[in-house]
């Protein structure tokens, strides 16, 4: 191993695990991939005891910059679940319309408020690991936080060899230059 000096690095603290459920966020960024039809989300945990959940990963740790996004396709495939984020967004911020016509600039998303139901779904790592994490699974308007159901955990397809199974290798990668759809 090559020497390092340690004596000026602060020590790595505990990170609360966010637990899947429904969460009041806020928009930080929306930026339009037009080649690909699809806006990449940036967001924050904006009330609550995980209020700034995804900004503190993301200062102390610049390289993690998949934490806090989700995609949100506007492809003729996709337009019925673009429409649900457009109208939770328009629900959620008073006087403010998002629809993809009349106000299609998505650089007016950062800074408003949507709600968020975070779920959570089996993966491989790279190594092979079988391991869970959070995904956004439905945006809703704020004021309806309190009717939202989580849903269960969704798991992998078992394959009864016990390795890595077919479904495994197509689950997205979630680099930013690659894209799930």
């Amino acid at each position: 191993m090559k020497q390092i000096n340690l004596n000026n690095v602060q020590e790595a603290g505990e990170y609360k695990t966010l637990p899947a459920g429904a969460y009041i966020c806020k928009i930080i960024s929306a930026v339009d991939h037009p080649d690909k039809e699809y806006l990449l989300i940036t967001y924050d945990i904006a009330r609550g005891e995980y209020t700034g959940y995804y900004g503190e990963m993301r200062d102390n740790h610049p390289d993690w910059t998949s934490v806090g996004t989700f995609y949100r396709s506007y492809k003729s495939t996709a337009l019925s679940m673009f429409k649900r984020f457009c109208s939770a967004v328009s629900k959620s911020n008073q006087n403010f319309v998002f629809d993809g016509n009349i106000n299609a600039d998505e650089r007016t998303l950062a800074g408003k408020l949507i709600g968020i139901v975070l779920g959570e779904e089996e993966y491989y790592s790279n190594s092979g690991d079988l391991k869970t994490r959070l995904v956004v699974t439905r945006e809703f308007p704020i004021s309806e936080i309190d009717k939202q159901k989580v849903p269960a955990l969704k798991k992998l397809p078992a394959d009864n060899t016990g390795a890595q199974n077919t479904y495994a290798t197509a689950v997205p990668n979630t680099d930013m230059e690659e894209v799930p759809f």
